[in-house]
């Protein structure tokens, strides 16, 4: 009896030996399997978490001025100290409650899963944790296949080996799909809530967090009843877990909320200037276009929304419907060079050509700045004096060129340098290029920071090569920065959807020439505005002075075809051009004046709030009164004066000796063309 039991046992062992054997033999693959899958997923590292978010773009005093929507999609970004603690309690409780305790898969939820499967005979309960179910939102399509599961499950590994507990929630709560083509809790706290994630009570919180079980289903905007059911559920879990109490679950769930149902951003503002900073992402900071269109970047950019109505409102007001004409306008700072307005047409809808930078246009007589300044550098100063009548120019002998003053008027007589550019004096101004040599006015434009193509020719001194309306008003910030260019500028810096800066852009500034020629050259274009320059006709901006109430320069300029005013304050830079975009001749009554009164009625708006600043007036500038129509020290001989600025030394010695015969008799040449009629005549005093 004995001897068998023995023989029994040895029996039993031999059979418990192989098996052991055996399943040692399977189990060994397994275990070196899951040893290498380990060190596997270890090796290929953390998967790239590229989600697509809403790029968003924020004006100089940190408002909203428009948004990149992914396909259409609103996605957010927000870190986890900016999401309702209520709101991560209530997702964990329902959604995944083991979260911080397993390590991607719920075994115990797996099992009750499958039992209740079998049991049903149908799949009736599902037990994917938070981060296989945000792998499945980074990387997989929607679909239910035993491959999607393989790669959601591979993928949920190599997230748990890689990243924390909170840095897989945080994704989470960031990607989750919340109905209404909103993505992540940021967005769907703004669109049911008109709130952001960070100020959901506890009502809101569960509320949201049971959508996503079913977004169609279960959106409080399309059924309330469904929603609220759902928020029963979710606030029992969150007992359950101990997060609230059942007082505080029913007091949530009888708590009113409010339901928006819209996105709460403002209406975009500043369709140009956006296209503009989207051209820069790609084009010069060098951003992928898909990361442009899919990174969810904070873009911090130069553009004033408040000047940036003020300049659309000046353009619609200024222009009637019922004209075709279009406008180019850009507002600078000339001290950073910050773009703080620009209006590239007057419907973004009907047409997204951006005039203010694409654009390239004759400036006209906006151009001779350029030529007086290099003028000033060749020994002239504001008194001195040529002669203002109707002259052929000659280059060779079958080349000739006759410059047209505006309505054929002329001196007859020699003007002042003064006189000559704010009555605009196209003679004067040719005379002038060809005097000094044609190759300064080129070099002088580069230095200003013109780019566009120049050539050497007598005509460019009335602007007649076409250049943009952002480089020449960029241009002019130099007369106003004392001298100095500052690079335009339109992103101050970008953030990505992690909070880290990646690109920053400081002010650029160069001294481009010396701060003597740029004040007496504002002085000059003071001159513009200043009537008791008139003379032969009135100063070009006369018809806006009255609109002037600071020390403010600038120049117009016109051509057939385009119409232009640039102006400047110390703190504001102003450039606008009008005309039609196929080149069709301006209206010589109707479609004059728009760029003035724009620019005029735009620069007072703007400036209203601000402080009165004065031009800074650089060591080596003297200013003495001087007689307008001479250039002369005034006296009693000549009374009418006005306090004009010279480089130190250039300044006028001689007293005026009063008029002479000649200055009084001021007519047209009796070679141009027939006067024109007593209405024009009136007209063109009128429009100045």
């Amino acid at each position: 009896m004995e001897l068998i039991k023995v023989e029994d046992l040895r029996k039993t062992w031999k059979w418990a030996w192989l098996w052991i054997r055996t399943l040692l033999l399977f189990s060994i693959p397994v275990v070196v399997l899951g040893i290498l899958f380990i060190l596997y997923i270890n090796v290929l590292g953390p998967p790239p978490l590229k989600v697509p978010q809403t790029t968003i773009f924020y004006g100089s005093n940190g408002s909203i001025i428009g948004e990149h929507e992914p396909l259409g999609q609103n996605r957010f970004w927000v870190k986890l100290d900016d999401i309702s603690p209520h709101l991560v309690d209530a997702t964990i409780a329902v959604e995944d409650r083991r979260f911080y305790s397993h390590h991607g898969f719920d075994y115990k939820r797996i099992a009750a899963a499958l039992l209740a499967d079998i049991k049903a005979g149908a799949k009736v309960q599902g037990a994917s944790t938070i981060t296989q179910q945000y792998s499945r939102n980074l990387f997989l399509a929607p679909d239910k296949t035993w491959e999607r599961k393989l790669k959601e499950a591979f993928y949920a590994a190599r997230i748990e080996a890689n990243y924390t507990k909170d840095e897989i929630l945080l994704g989470y709560l960031n990607t989750i799909y919340y109905g209404h083509g909103h993505y992540g809790v940021e967005a769907a706290a703004q669109y049911y809530f008109g709130k952001p994630a960070k100020a959901l009570n506890l009502a809101e919180a569960s509320l949201l967090a049971g959508v996503p079980k079913g977004p169609t289903y279960y959106s409080p905007i399309k059924n309330i009843e469904n929603a609220k059911d759902r928020q029963q559920i979710v606030l029992d879990a969150m007992v359950a877990t101990g997060t609230i109490s059942k007082k505080e679950a029913a007091e949530a769930f009888k708590t009113p909320i409010e339901l928006i149902g819209k996105s709460s951003l403002p209406e975009e503002k500043a369709s140009y200037f956006q296209d503009e900073v989207e051209y820069l992402l790609k084009n010069k900071v060098g951003l992928d276009p898909d990361e442009v269109e899919l990174g969810g970047y904070h873009v911090y950019t130069t553009l004033d929304p408040k000047l940036q109505e003020k300049a659309d409102y000046w353009v619609e007001q200024t222009i009637p419907d019922t004209s075709s004409i279009q406008v180019g306008m850009v507002a600078i700072d000339p001290r950073t060079g910050d773009i703080k307005a620009m209006v590239g047409g007057r419907s973004y809808q009907e047409s997204s050509y951006n005039r203010a930078t694409q654009a390239r246009r004759a400036p006209g007589s906006t151009f001779k700045p350029f030529l007086y300044t290099a003028a000033l550098q060749k020994g002239y100063t504001p008194s001195s004096l040529l002669r203002s009548e109707r002259t052929t120019f000659y280059e060779g002998e079958e080349n000739q060129y006759t410059p047209e003053n505006f309505g054929n008027y002329y001196a007859n007589e020699e003007i002042t340098l003064a006189q000559a550019l704010a009555l605009s004096d196209n003679v004067y101004a040719v005379k002038t290029n060809i005097f000094i040599g044609t190759d300064q006015l080129v070099t002088m434009a580069k230095k200003f920071g013109i780019k566009s193509e120049l050539s050497s020719i007598p005509s460019l001194a009335l602007g007649t090569k076409p250049v943009g309306v952002l480089e020449m008003t960029a241009a002019y910030s130099v007369f106003a920065n004392n001298g100095q260019r500052s690079e335009p500028r339109f992103i101050k810096k970008i953030v990505d959807y992690k909070g880290d800066v990646v690109y920053e852009q400081e002010v650029k500034k160069k001294q481009v020439i010396e701060p003597e020629y740029a004040y007496v050259m504002t002085d000059l274009m003071r001159g513009v505005f200043d009537e008791r320059l008139n003379d032969y006709t009135r100063v070009t901006g006369a018809s806006v002075s009255g609109l002037i109430d600071r020390p403010t320069a600038g120049k117009t300029g016109s051509t057939n075809y385009d119409n232009w005013i640039i102006g400047y304050t110390p703190q504001l830079v102003t450039g606008v051009w009008t005309g039609y975009d196929k080149g069709k001749t301006l209206h010589e009554f109707n479609d004059v004046l728009y760029s003035k009164n724009i620019w005029a009625h735009f620069m007072k708006d703007a400036m209203a709030n601000r402080r009165i600043a004065q031009f800074s007036k650089p060591k080596g500038v003297v200013g003495v009164n001087v007689n307008p129509d001479t250039g002369l020290l005034s006296n009693q001989n000549c009374p009418e004066k006005r306090l004009s600025y010279y480089i130190a030394g250039t300044e006028p010695t001689k007293y005026c000796e009063g008029k002479t015969v000649e200055t009084e008799d001021k007519k047209p040449n009796p070679i141009q063309q027939p006067q024109p009629g007593f209405f024009k005549r009136i007209w063109n005093w009128l429009a100045g």
